[in-house]
């Protein structure tokens, strides 16, 4: 299987895909015996030189873990600051921890991460229509009508967004809970599909992805490595 130069360099631990790319375009990589251009691919079995220096491919045992995300912690090695989904994470020894998708900074709950960046390309693929589970509450009292439209769906912002399922759950004087099934992983596709009926959602956690829920018993800001029989449920 291939994959772009600048990716094989990133995955490798070397540096961001962003900087490997620049590093291309200096000149300073060299693919086998070839300087190497944007958009070369390689393949195993393929050298990659920097600045006349081999870039070894020690193979680490794949991994993928969940981590409890908190409200407040972003979804970005770069926090600005602000507290980090990385700060919690295990070190790793020739490999990084690469985020299969995100959560917004005020949305709590599962992520997965995994140091393999072919595994976790395989995962969350939109081809893959990966299973989003999550748990709402809603300030106000939204009708079977309101439920039927956000089943149904609508463009928001050029993507066509919506719920396959939605479950009511208990309600109180303001508010209203729900949990729902969204397959696309949009940036606050759940808040916007809700906003756009006027409602607002007051808490938000993610609960489940694919056939991997967030354990009970998995505290926040703490993450648990899944087995490998979980590993290939994903890649089947």
């Amino acid at each position: 299987m291939s994959v772009r130069l600048q990716k094989a360099i990133a995955d490798a631990g070397i540096t961001s895909r962003r900087k490997a790319e620049t590093l291309i375009e200096s000149g300073r990589v060299f693919l086998n015996d070839k300087k190497a251009k944007l958009g070369d691919k390689y393949l195993s079995g393929d050298k990659i030189f920097i600045d006349g220096k081999e870039i070894k491919f020690n193979q680490p045992k794949q991994r993928l873990i969940i981590y409890h995300k908190p409200i407040g912690e972003i979804c970005s090695k770069s926090g600005y600051g602000k507290p980090t989904v990385f700060d919690n994470l295990p070190p790793l020894k020739n490999s990084r921890w690469i985020a299969l998708g995100r959560l917004d900074i005020n949305t709590s709950g599962l992520l997965l991460f995994s140091n393999d960046g072919v595994l976790a390309n395989q995962i969350i693929h939109p081809k893959k229509q990966v299973e989003r589970e999550y748990l709402a509450r809603i300030r106000g009292k939204p009708t079977d009508e309101d439920l039927k439209k956000l089943l149904n769906g609508f463009k928001i912002e050029g993507d066509f967004l919506k719920f396959t399922d939605i479950v009511r759950g208990r309600t109180t004087k303001s508010h209203t809970w729900f949990a729902m099934v969204i397959m696309e992983g949009k940036n606050r596709a759940v808040r916007k599909l809700w906003n756009s009926l006027g409602f607002e959602v007051s808490r938000l956690k993610r609960t489940r992805l694919g056939h991997i829920f967030l354990p009970a018993d998995l505290p926040s800001r703490n993450f648990r490595d899944l087995e490998e029989k979980d590993i290939k449920v994903f890649i089947k």
